[in-house]
């Protein structure tokens, strides 16, 4: 069992994979480039968090697609 994510982290990496979907995969460390790309998030911890959330969100995409 994980952490449960607080909801302005899940809203920021939803919003993101919805707006820019081409740019995430499930790799974290590519993901972590993005978010300090194309937000304005300035605490690194934050930054993890939502990266680490995409990668959860794009990884489940991968494995179950629609």
């Amino acid at each position: 069992m994980g952490k449960i994510k607080p909801t302005y982290i899940k809203r920021v990496a939803h919003q993101l994979v919805k707006e820019h979907p081409e740019l995430f995969n499930g790799e974290f460390e590519h993901n972590k480039n993005m978010v300090n790309l194309t937000t304005d998030v300035e605490s690194t911890g934050i930054r993890n968090k939502i990266a680490g959330y995409v990668t959860r969100c794009r990884k489940r995409q991968i494995a179950h697609p629609l």
